[in-house]
């Protein structure tokens, strides 16, 4: 556990890719340059095994190794806040014990479910999380474009109460709902922002940050947008975000893990392709990703 595990989360906190070789092993070579890259620039922590690490494609194995890779690389000179996710709340709960045993400094939780879960199981998933990260501070993650069971206000309300559920991070890209959060919840839960065309409004209504994938390949200029939004810098802010939305499309258009993964290795990370099924990114594609990093100085 790093130096900073007792203080509150706040700036840019990337979602880092999951380097894998040929045989499936982590590249913990490559996901440890990735990491002192990202220390360098600046980031304020690191979240491995959100979308961006592609746990959904990861065996549990495979999760506790990037995450203790992580850890292990970034020497507790930011907070390292995994991800855990199941369908099963008894899995999650060994996962999230697991992740407490390597040293983690918060857990990121999120639901995978098959068939629909309703609002008592959501909360009684969370709350098994909450419990078993003795004390850690625990993150929602809540992203309804693909999560079959979401988290609803009354929910988050209750969760909110349970006293390490410190944070959420919504990916709803809805700022009434967010801003609904925050109005209900905001003495006892902080957000984070999600996608790259909203953080400026987040941390405009109340947002502490950002916990994203493309701060992963654009580390300076999200830590520039955070610093912007910290100052009430308004129109330097939004200046940055919009030098950043090309990207953004080309992560709607194509797969987020593909877009990241080629972005790092246009930069130098030999971070290999997305988990099949995903299939990687076309050599159009690829050029299109190239000109827009090229853009904003991230070449």
């Amino acid at each position: 556990m790093s130096a900073d595990a007792g203080r509150a989360f706040r700036g840019v906190f990337p979602y880092l890719v999951s380097p894998l070789d040929a045989s499936g092993g982590i590249r913990e070579d490559v996901l440890a340059a990735l990491v002192e890259r990202l220390i360098a620039a600046g980031v304020h922590g690191l979240a491995p095994l959100g979308s961006t690490g592609e746990f959904a494609y990861l065996s549990n194995d495979q999760r506790l190794a990037v995450a203790t890779a992580t850890i292990r690389a970034a020497k507790g000179r930011v907070p390292v806040v995994p991800g855990v996710a199941s369908t099963s709340t008894a899995d999650a709960v060994a996962q999230t014990r697991a992740m407490v045993a390597a040293g983690a400094d918060g857990i990121l939780a999120i639901l995978e479910a098959y068939f629909p879960v309703g609002e008592a199981g959501v909360e009684a998933y969370f709350t098994a999380i909450a419990e078993a990260a003795g004390g850690l501070p625990v993150v929602l993650y809540t992203n309804p474009n693909f999560q079959r069971s979401d988290l609803t206000l009354p929910v988050i309300d209750r969760l909110s109460r349970v006293p390490n559920i410190r944070y959420i991070k919504d990916a709803s890209s809805n700022t009434g709902r967010l801003l609904s959060i925050l109005n209900r919840c905001g003495d006892r839960i902080e957000v984070f922002a999600a996608s790259a065309h909203i953080p400026a409004c987040v941390m405009l209504i109340g947002g502490v940050g950002w916990m994203a994938g493309p701060a992963c390949i654009v580390p300076e200029q999200s830590i520039a947008l955070y610093d912007a939004a910290r100052a009430g810098d308004w129109a330097r802010a939004m200046e940055v975000q919009r030098s950043l939305w090309r990207i953004n499309e080309l992560f709607a258009r194509h797969s987020l893990a593909a877009c990241i993964k080629a972005a790092l290795q246009l930069q130098g990370f030999d971070v290999g392709d997305p988990v099949a099924p995903q299939a990687p990114l076309d050599a159009a594609a690829r050029d299109d990703l190239a000109e827009a990093l090229g853009a904003i100085g991230a070449l």
